[in-house]
């Protein structure tokens, strides 16, 4: 059943600017609202075990860590600043009438 989409939150719940962490089959995800656009990466820091939902959007692209201030680029998944070194999975969505799909 690959490549379906499948329905894993509602755009009301992804904050204009802000995140939104969620979970898929049991694996963390955040959702991320860019000026209406909607992202999703891998969750959890690839330094230290830290959710990246609780991080700070820097510069309206890049999310930081909020256990070591390193970066990634959310929409490629990049990491960009030390101490992060690995980048994140990122993860195909989108939106159809306010309800936010990940492709599977």
């Amino acid at each position: 059943m690959a490549n379906e989409w499948v329905e894993i939150a509602k755009l009301s719940e992804v904050p204009d600017g802000g995140t939104c962490p969620i979970r898929y089959n049991g694996e963390p995800i955040c959702l991320y609202n860019l000026e209406g656009k909607i992202y999703a990466t891998y969750d959890i820091c690839t330094h230290g075990q830290a959710s990246l939902a609780d991080g700070f959007i820097v510069d309206g692209d890049k999310i930081e860590c909020p256990l070591h201030q390193g970066m990634f680029e959310i929409a490629t998944g990049k990491a960009v600043s030390t101490p992060c070194k690995l980048d994140l999975a990122i993860f195909e969505v989108k939106v159809d009438q306010g309800v936010i799909l990940l492709k599977v």
